[in-house]
């Protein structure tokens, strides 16, 4: 069975994958700052924890710049199983639930073994590219040791060369690229029908397929947005954070139409 049958056997039979415009992920930021306007509280409670476990992780391995790097380039990786509870909230602002932050974690007991079952998956994709980067930061950059501000505000090529960054970014950014696509609808497929995490994966895939330049925009805002977060030292990514969590669910709800 090749590629294509693979993914059109797992594709959830209820579901129709839908074109949509190329502007649409501005859409879905408007009405990811709707939801966050209408539970705020809980909204940037996950900002809050997401936050936290990030901001403790860089500052238990600044010591490095080969773990930093890793560090950041993982939670790309890693980020999307973290938005589980903000897509449940979403899902249930849209039936017109009260919401709270307990409420927001409902879908992570209804749906806990294909959720277990994804995060072993994008588990599996940050231990491989913990494993590259390393090797990658040891070619490029020796035993440099720069401090975390040189690494978040460029000065880092006083020690690596462009090309040796751009090399390493490459390898990161291919592989994030890989974990977008099949992630882009999969945690709010998921919250919603409770399918495995490979045809959540699945349907994913033929997401981008069919929409690749819309894809490409939402991957952009996606990039830009999180920057912003660590440039302005995580304090933004508390709003940032849920901000794309709830896109992610009106995301999915543009394009998919789910005929259960």
């Amino acid at each position: 069975m090749n590629v294509h049958s693979y993914i059109e056997h797992h594709i959830p039979a209820q579901f129709s994958i839908k074109h949509v415009a190329v502007i649409r992920p501005f859409s879905w930021l408007t009405l990811a700052w709707q939801d966050m306007n209408l539970h705020p509280r809980a909204s940037l409670a996950h900002g809050l924890i997401v936050t936290t476990l990030l901001l403790v992780t860089l500052l238990i391995t600044s010591i490095h710049v080969y773990v930093i790097a890793a560090a950041i380039t993982g939670f790309m990786l890693i980020g999307p199983i973290l938005s589980a509870g903000l897509c449940e909230q979403s899902r249930q602002n849209e039936q017109g639930n009260a919401v709270s932050f307990d409420s927001s974690l409902e879908g992570l007991k209804r749906c806990q073994d294909s959720l277990i079952q994804f995060s072993g998956i994008l588990l599996g994709f940050t231990l491989v590219w913990f494993a590259i980067s390393g090797l990658l930061l040891l070619v490029t950059a020796g035993d440099a040791l720069p401090s975390l501000q040189q690494l978040l505000w460029g000065s880092v090529f006083d020690i690596v060369t462009p090309m040796q960054l751009a090399l390493y970014t490459l390898i990161g950014g291919l592989l994030a690229s890989l974990v977008f696509v099949v992630s882009v609808i999969s945690i709010p497929a998921i919250i919603e029908n409770n399918i495995s995490a490979l045809d959540a994966m699945a349907a994913s895939v033929k997401v981008a397929i069919e929409n690749i330049p819309t894809m490409l925009v939402w991957a952009a805002l996606i990039v830009i947005l999180s920057s912003i977060g660590f440039a302005t030292y995580l304090i933004g990514m508390v709003v940032i954070y849920p901000l794309l969590a709830h896109a992610s669910w009106h995301a999915y709800r543009d394009l998919v139409q789910n005929n259960k």
